[in-house]
């Protein structure tokens, strides 16, 4: 005889390439009893290059949430239980279940029926390898949650839902915050540990940290003190806040301090006259040449003069391979642009930019800034970059010595464009002048090369027009 009964179907952490062995769980999108149907989005995730939306492979209740938002989990660990139904043999319950703790194996005869899968992420494939996993220090299980795996083997496996647990703020986990809440309440001076939160799962809002900022810019003033006495500064009463290097900002530091201790950097600078340049972006943008809605800047005729560059001079266009001991140039050129996002810095590339035309680049760079202020950049579209730009002068900055993208040969950085007395057709008078700074990995890049890529750039900014003769 046989009956329908519900089962548990675990969903975890899926391997989401590109080497990361784990994620942090942002934003829940279900809750505990809502039904889920194959491909629907149950949460969304923050790697340590990019922010990603998991959709769950079946249909079901949702039992368990196993990890609250701001948890970070590691790869192939479940993080929600969903109750099927499906047809197994009848077996009375047992009378009082004992709880089962979230990492709970499996039942034996569940795990029979369906063969073991790896979990992927919609459009990327299972690594070949097998997934290693750094050490982690792990605070002791609460008591409530031992799990129980004891189970009579002569009697088939009745699904018990598992005990979801969230621990409460100030009770040794950090508070719960998305990192743009955390930027601002960093910004504000706001620790997090004095915030009462208002947001699902007990997650600190905006709103939140603007309501505890409030008090403190409406306190009372101290009373003075005596004129006779010295007055004395008193302390803000500010505590110190730390913030945990993980995510972006961790894979950025470790990219970086690779970078800077594996490849020799040399760095060249140039001043350039870009007042046709930029008089070039303000007709395009009046006339919509480029196409309807189309976006114009100043960066993006840098980009298509180094494109015109590397064109010229391809060897710029590699990267070192240290076990084969070579060089290698690389077929086409994915232009990575460095943007500030609030999970931190991230490098998107443009793949096979330099085949593209200038309306082309000018959509694909459009996409490429807004899928990154977004947070939706995908692990993908940071790979494989061969070489890239900086806008620092965006922030005001004229300059900098920019470290390379690992695994590039070289990295531009674009500075401010500033009204300045320039000698032009012999007279002084004021131009909208830049600086550029090319640094390149000089293993594989020498003096001579990095100098006439640098040079080419200007020239192409300096005479716009040499980008129809050039390119």
């Amino acid at each position: 005889m046989t009956t329908e009964v519900r089962s548990l179907r675990e969903f975890k952490m899926p391997d989401v390439g590109e080497g990361l062995t784990e994620a942090e769980i942002l934003t829940w999108y279900v809750k505990v009893g809502d039904t889920v149907t194959d491909g629907q989005v149950v949460c969304e995730v923050e790697t340590a290059k990019a922010a990603v939306e998991l959709p769950i492979p079946f249909n079901g209740t949702v039992e368990s949430l196993f990890f609250p938002a701001g948890t970070t989990v590691d790869v192939g660990t479940a993080i929600i239980a969903v109750a099927v139904e499906g047809a197994a043999p009848a077996v009375p319950a047992p009378a009082a279940p004992a709880a089962v703790a979230p990492a709970a194996a499996a039942p034996a005869a569940e795990a029979e029926a369906e063969p073991a899968r790896r979990e992927v992420l919609v459009g990327y494939g299972p690594r070949t390898g097998g997934t290693q996993r750094r050490a982690r220090r792990t605070a002791a299980a609460p008591a409530a949650v031992a799990p129980v795996v004891a189970a009579p083997v002569a009697v088939a496996p009745v699904a018990v839902a598992p005990v979801a647990v969230v621990p409460a703020q100030g009770q040794g986990e950090r508070p719960l915050a998305k990192p743009p809440v955390r930027k601002l309440a960093k910004d504000l001076g706001i620790d997090l540990w004095t915030v009462t939160p208002t947001g699902p799962d007990g997650v600190i809002t905006r709103d939140d940290v603007h309501a505890a900022a409030a008090p403190a810019a409406a306190a009372a003033p101290v009373e003075a003190a005596p004129a006779a006495v010295e007055a004395v500064p008193v302390a803000s009463g500010l505590a110190d806040v730390r913030v945990p290097v993980k995510g972006v900002r961790k894979a950025t530091a470790q990219a970086m301090v690779a970078s800077a201790f594996t490849a020799p950097h040399v760095t060249e600078f140039v001043q350039v006259d870009v007042t046709r340049t930029m008089r070039l972006v303000r007709e395009l943008k009046e006339n919509g040449e480029l196409g309807q809605g189309v976006r114009v800047s100043p960066l993006l005729l840098v980009a298509k003069a180094l494109l015109t560059a590397v064109r010229r001079y391809p060897e710029i266009n590699a990267s070192w391979d240290e076990a084969a001991q070579e060089i290698v140039i690389k077929g086409q050129v994915n232009l990575g642009i460095a943007a500030a996002t609030p999970r931190g810095l991230i490098v998107p590339n443009i793949k096979d930019a330099g085949s593209q035309t200038l309306p082309q680049l000018a959509v694909s760079l459009g996409d490429l800034i807004d899928t990154a202020r977004q947070g939706k950049t995908s692990p993908a579209d940071m790979s494989g970059g061969s070489i890239t730009i900086t806008n620092v002068g965006v922030f005001g900055v004229d300059t900098g010595t920019p470290i390379l993208n690992p695994g590039e040969a070289a990295i531009l950085a674009f500075g401010a464009v500033r009204d300045l007395p320039w000698v032009h057709k012999g007279k002084v008078v004021p131009r909208q002048v830049t600086t550029l700074a090319l640094s390149f990995d000089h293993r594989l890049v020498d003096g001579e090369l990095g100098s006439k890529v640098l040079a080419d750039t200007a020239a192409i900014l300096e005479r716009p027009k040499r980008l129809i003769t050039w390119g």
